[in-house]
């Protein structure tokens, strides 16, 4: 039985000067245009070293996907741009495919300078640019090249004391010295399938571990994992493009076959002598993440096993040749991988985050593994780990305490039992970067309708100066359009297991001229994603787009989602599918309910798991949502890869009848509506293999549909004119089933 437990309008901290002008009708070419009407929204926010300043990569004006590096001075309040990346290099970037794949991996898109790294003195940055890398001198204001070779550095940074410059090339790992300029080749053997301090696939797009390599503090030394790709599945895959058809031998890990073999190393400075980690007689194992405890001596890395339902802390001594085990993680569904474990300087204790619970929260341990004690607790998550402060005893990090919409600061006390305070403000959503010595941190925040700023506080939550204020005045692109955005209703609905599952419900612009109007619920639906929050997405103004076309917009968490707690996401596990589109129904049920909307024209669009998510539900439910566009969907859970798939589906040879019944075929002859399906064709992630399949069963059917292909494109489907024409195109369709527009 549907029942809604509460309507909530969550009022923006803002007061718009614009509000009584007359708003200008936004257009999908503009949502998409320069200069970016989410205005001036830096990121990769860091504070520097010495915490004199905060630098930053923002787009230019012109180009808002070209990166430039900048910097806030805290000295003289003024922002400046450090590094014009136009510059430097102003062509086409020529980017070897490791790289493509791996910028694809980060979600990072765009030309110029796309990251950077500090120097422990704080008198330098390392940032890569077409291939090779750059040293910026805070000193001379200048930037040297540091390589300038046909193959393609990368994964680079600095040494911990800033001494050495380390990255990957050609699937090896090296050091340059700063001082000697002399380079050192630390491992011999990598090309081909063998590849050297380098994250495999599924460590990149599932585990979010993007380095295979990890410095001990004194620079004695370095961990790293060695690949072995040959016992992986090689699959011919092709890119299409435009003028092109390129194929590739790709080894692609499909769900049930082999992993990369991979072993764990530790190789000595000074004579590139290597030590093997003994992992056990297993081999069918994942390396999750490593890390060097603070004696440069014994490293931590995290061993899980093939199902995901165990995950082992392990200390190598590298001087003993030796190892232990210092805590056990295990689950009867999958454990979650996190960030978040801190090795304090007394070396004597460690933070870690457990689900053990049921929900994300704070242990402080000994390091020789025994528990001390449960820093957090409550029905609510933890989001990451910000800092310790060990000298006063506290302990900071992001978390939901307060809603599941947004994510806040707080504090506690970290050595014996104390209140959890909340720092910053509600009504916001905050990404949190603290100074190392716990006295400032960097607050990003932004709502729904009001994008990025970043101010810097006190520790204690207070104002000290705006790093950028991206002030929502006259001046700001989004200016013209503030009168006609729509302020979002936020409410709940019970799931069938009671379990509260949470909405945003966007009212068309003429919603009471006591018509109709047809409903876009827009859905992801699928692990580790919320939609529903109280942030800024740039996809909001899309949404904000059809409103104004006399669309309601609607989504809906459903049970799976993340940051609700382990029971909440376990709901899928062995059979995708299923309660994933029953919540979606009950989203529809509440929705029939609303005297302005017509339950005859209620369609659904989603990409990647929401693109899964469309077709179960136009094919399972179609006397529920009439239209429907899925994008790069997966359609058979078979062609996708093992780290993702098995944790939620276990290993095919154990749930061959969950695999069969998480596939989109069995369900495809219930399809009612007209469907529309797109997908890059240089999809590399959820292969295209996935739509040119279904595209076959609805043809064998004889069944209609719609299709859109993008030559060139990725999983993400980025550009400017690639996402224009995207959304002309489906609200074009919607406009056409539902006779809009």
């Amino acid at each position: 039985m549907l029942k809604t437990i509460k309507h909530l309008t969550l009022s923006l901290p803002l007061i718009f000067a614009t509000a009584n002008a007359v708003a200008t009708p936004l257009t999908l070419e503009r949502i998409f245009d320069d200069p970016s009407l989410a205005g001036k929204s830096p990121v990769q926010l860091k504070f520097s070293p010495d915490g004199s300043r905060v630098t930053y990569l923002q787009g230019k004006a012109d180009d808002y996907n070209r990166y430039d590096l900048w910097e806030y001075n805290l000295k003289d309040k003024s922002n400046r741009i450090l590094v014009d990346s136009a510059k430097l290099f102003s062509g086409p970037e020529n980017l070897s495919d490791e790289e493509k794949a791996r910028r694809e991996r980060q979600r990072i898109f765009g030309k110029g300078i796309l990251e950077y790294k500090w120097s422990k003195d704080g008198q330098a940055l390392l940032f890569p640019l077409n291939g090779d890398l750059y040293y910026y001198a805070l000193s001379s204001g200048k930037s040297k090249k540091l390589t300038n070779t046909e193959a393609f550095e990368t994964d680079a940074r600095f040494s911990p004391k800033g001494n050495f410059v380390s990255f990957i090339r050609e699937q090896n790992l090296y050091a340059l010295n700063l001082a000697s300029g002399e380079e050192i080749q630390l491992s011999k053997d990598g090309g081909g399938v063998i590849k050297n301090g380098m994250a495999e696939f599924v460590a990149q797009e599932e585990m979010s571990r993007m380095t295979g390599y990890w410095w001990a503090n004194d620079e004695s030394k370095i961990a790293f994992t060695r690949v072995d790709e040959s016992p992986v599945k090689e699959a011919i895959r092709n890119e299409i493009y435009a003028d092109e058809v390129k194929l590739f031998n790709q080894r692609y890990p499909f769900t049930g076959t082999d992993n990369v073999k991979i072993k764990l190393g530790v190789v000595t400075l000074n004579n590139q002598h290597i030590d093997w980690v003994d992992l056990g007689a297993n081999e069918d194992i994942y390396i999750a993440r490593a890390k060097w405890l603070n004696d440069s001596k014994t490293l931590s890395y995290q061993w899980q096993n093939r199902s995901q339902q165990k995950l082992e802390l392990r200390f190598y001594d590298s001087a003993k040749k030796s190892q232990k085990v210092a805590l056990t993680e295990t689950s009867k569904t999958w454990i979650n991988l996190h960030f978040d474990l801190k090795f304090l300087t007394d070396n004597k204790h460690f933070v870690w985050a457990s689900e053990r619970d049921g929900f994300k929260h704070l242990y402080l341990y000994r390091n020789n593994g025994e528990l001390v004690r449960q820093i957090t607790a409550g029905d609510w998550v933890v989001d990451s780990l910000k800092g310790v402060d060990e000298n006063k005893g506290l302990i900071y990090f992001s978390g939901r305490k307060d809603t599941p919409l947004e994510s806040h600061l707080y504090t506690t006390t970290l050595f014996k039992k104390g209140d959890i305070k909340r720092i910053t403000e509600q009504g916001q959503y905050h990404n949190i970067v603290l100074a190392k010595d716990n006295k400032t941190f960097i607050d990003t925040s932004s709502s729904v309708n009001k994008p990025n700023s970043a101010a810097l506080r006190k520790v204690n939550g207070e104002f000290i100066t705006w790093l950028e204020e991206n002030k929502l005045d006259s001046k700001h692109p989004l200016s013209p359009f503030l009168a006609d955005l729509a302020e979002p209703e936020y409410g709940t609905i019970k799931a069938d297991d009671g379990q509260i599952m949470h909405y945003r419900l966007f009212k068309p612009t003429n919603v009471n001229d006591g018509k109709k109007h047809p409903v876009l619920v827009n859905v992801y639906g699928g692990p580790h994603a919320q939609r529903v929050t109280n942030s800024w997405r740039s996809k909001n103004l899309y949404f904000q787009y059809m409103a104004q076309q006399g669309y309601v917009i609607f989504q809906l968490d459903n049970r799976g989602s993340y940051n609700r707690g382990k029971k909440f996401e376990d709901a899928i596990y062995k059979h995708l599918g299923v309660v994933e589109v029953a919540d979606q129904i009950k989203g529809v049920e509440f929705l029939r309910t609303l005297d302005y909307v017509d339950p005859q024209r209620i369609g659904i669009y989603g990409h990647s798991y929401g693109g899964y998510m469309a077709l179960m539900t136009m094919f399972k439910a179609g006397d529920y949502f009439q239209a429907g566009v899925s994008g790069a969907p997966v359609t058979d859970w078979a062609l996708y890869d093992t780290h993702y798939t098995e944790r939620y589906l276990s290993h095919p040879k154990t749930n061959a009848k969950g695999y069969q019944d998480s596939a989109v075929f069995p369900y495809a002859k219930g399809l009612k509506g007209p469907l529309m399906i797109y997908h890059g064709m240089a999809d590399d992630n959820v292969l295209f293999t996935h739509a040119t399949k279904l595209f076959k069963q609805l043809q064998d059917n004889e069944q209609q549909f719609e299709m859109m292909t993008y030559p060139g494109s990725k999983h993400s489907l980025r550009g400017k004119r690639v996402q224009t024409h995207l959304h002309k195109t489906i609200t074009n369709f919607f406009n056409r089933h539902f006779n809009e527009g």
